[in-house]
């Protein structure tokens, strides 16, 4: 019955309602997975199109990808430690932690926004001016664009959070937004990889 509780699990997945919402946001990610991997496809198609345009030597700098990586990276550490401190019942350590996270990730955007107005100002290099910047700007600009939604969602969680406190619901909110924050943390683990290292070395 959708009401009943196990006690022996983990709050989030003690009521028959949240295990189900869970299982379809893993079908959800599922989805997701299917349209990363269609736009890093078509980057690796199209990632040699430079047309008249700079190319990826010309453009990426490593020391400002390492920000980028390095601020996303401990926003994942810092949302694991939200979801240890909501399994131990510490709602201060939560919040504190899921702050720290959204933090993280608003400087993440803050980088990658400069970064965009940087090519756009300085090199000359927009959306139109080769496949290959297109095919860049879109894979990036999707990425970021569900990170943006990640710190928004966050936000409503914490609002809930601090006004209802911890139940089934609102850990089940939580545990569900740490899982669409690690797939975002790995996605930006290959775009690092394929795209800015291999950028720099091809």
């Amino acid at each position: 019955m959708a009401g009943h509780l196990d006690k022996s699990l983990p709050l989030e997945y003690q009521s028959e309602q949240s295990r189900l919402n869970i299982l379809g946001f893993w079908i959800f990610l599922g989805a997701e997975i299917a349209l990363f991997a269609t736009l890093f496809a078509t980057y690796f198609v199209l990632h040699g199109q430079v047309a008249d345009g700079p190319t990826q030597m010309d453009l990426f700098q490593i020391k400002d990808v390492l920000i980028e990586t390095l601020l996303l990276l401990i926003s994942s550490f810092t949302c694991g430690l939200a979801i240890f401190s909501m399994r131990n019942s510490n709602k201060k350590g939560l919040v504190v932690w899921l702050i720290i996270t959204l933090l993280l990730g608003a400087g993440f955007i803050y980088f990658e926004v400069s970064e965009f107005i940087h090519y756009v100002t300085h090199e000359h290099a927009t959306l139109s001016t080769s496949a290959f910047l297109s095919s860049f700007f879109v894979l990036l600009g999707t990425h970021g664009a569900h990170v943006s939604v990640g710190i928004g969602w966050a936000i409503l969680i914490l609002y809930q959070i601090i006004r209802r406190g911890l139940n089934t619901v609102t850990s089940r909110k939580v545990f569900i937004l740490s899982l669409y924050w690690h797939f975002l943390d790995v996605v930006w683990i290959f775009i690092f990889t394929f795209v800015y290292l291999s950028g720099l070395v091809n």
